[in-house]
């Protein structure tokens, strides 16, 4: 047998795009999720004999309310690009959980569309464990709406008692643009409110509509003439890390570094946590801080 030239054979070797292989691998998602639930659970009839494991793709279909064939094509990683519409209703079909429905919309291309949060939002063991493990770094957790849901002693020392703050009170923008000893706090607080407020506008944009979010709009603008001024300009900011100078009362003068961090569970909730540097003596007057803390206040 006559061998091919090494030039042929890499012309006709079959060639696959990302986007190929993007519909692939949703293909395969959905069919590995479809084969692992059992009709039982979808309240489906089933026979006695079921020659196919979990459900049957006619049967997805159904449930979802999509045609068999157009679903097939989907599994069988063909052309097609299902709306958020139809993958909202596929991830019911197939009981997605959170992180498995997140996945399905980044291998479709799609932007998930956020919901408001019904149950109250919650910081779980690891998370809080490791916020009280970081001794010499302020840091809190913020939620979707930017409220402080957990803190540390270190935290307390440098920007007060968020336990003593209650409802919006203890929000990041409320704090920033009416708490007077919040303001005073910072430095350069004009460039920083502004900041906060592009960075806020920017995150609210998932959440338009959402009721909690308008009414603290609403009691921003009431509240503060500075934020009723600079909303309208709708500046927006992706600002992840900076260096923030702080006046404390009693400690004077202290830098530090600060970065966000996301919580990879779906929640939308942020770390953020503050790293003091050496200018400005700053870790020893944190220290100092710290070691003045009443007892009560060394627990968040």
């Amino acid at each position: 047998m006559e061998s091919q030239p090494h030039s042929a054979l890499t012309r006709s070797a079959p060639t696959h795009s990302a986007e190929d292989s993007r519909r692939r691998e949703l293909g395969a998602f959905l069919r590995s999720r479809r084969e692992r639930l059992t009709p039982s659970a979808t309240g489906i009839a089933t026979g006695l004999r079921r020659r196919t494991p979990g459900l049957r793709r006619e049967e997805v279909a159904m449930i979802a309310g999509v045609g068999t064939t157009w679903y097939t094509w989907l599994e069988q990683g063909r052309e097609v690009r299902p709306s958020v519409e139809v993958l909202t209703a596929l991830a019911e079909a197939l009981r997605l959980d959170a992180a498995e429905k997140q996945h399905l919309f980044i291998l479709a291309g799609r932007q998930q569309p956020e919901r408001r949060a019904v149950a109250p939002e919650k910081v779980d063991g690891p998370l809080l464990h490791m916020l009280q493990s970081l001794v010499l770094q302020p840091a809190y957790v913020v939620g979707r709406r930017w409220d402080v849901l957990a803190w540390n002693p270190a935290a307390v020392a440098v920007f007060g008692d968020y336990g003593l703050l209650e409802g919006d009170a203890r929000n990041i923008v409320h704090m920033v643009f009416t708490n007077p000893h919040h303001r005073r706090l910072l430095v350069d607080w004009e460039q920083l409110a502004r900041i906060v407020l592009a960075s806020f506008r920017a995150a609210s944009a998932r959440y338009v509509g959402d009721p909690d979010f308008e009414r603290l709009i609403e009691l921003m603008t009431r509240s503060s003439p500075e934020f009723r001024a600079w909303w309208p300009q709708r500046d927006v900011a992706h600002r992840l890390s900076g260096v923030k100078h702080v006046r404390h009362p009693s400690a004077g003068g202290m830098t530090f570094e600060h970065m966000s961090l996301s919580v990879g569970d779906g929640s939308d909730m942020k770390l953020i946590v503050y790293t003091p540097l050496a200018e400005q003596n700053s870790v020893a007057k944190l220290q100092t801080l710290l070691d003045a803390l009443p007892a009560e206040r060394r627990s968040a």
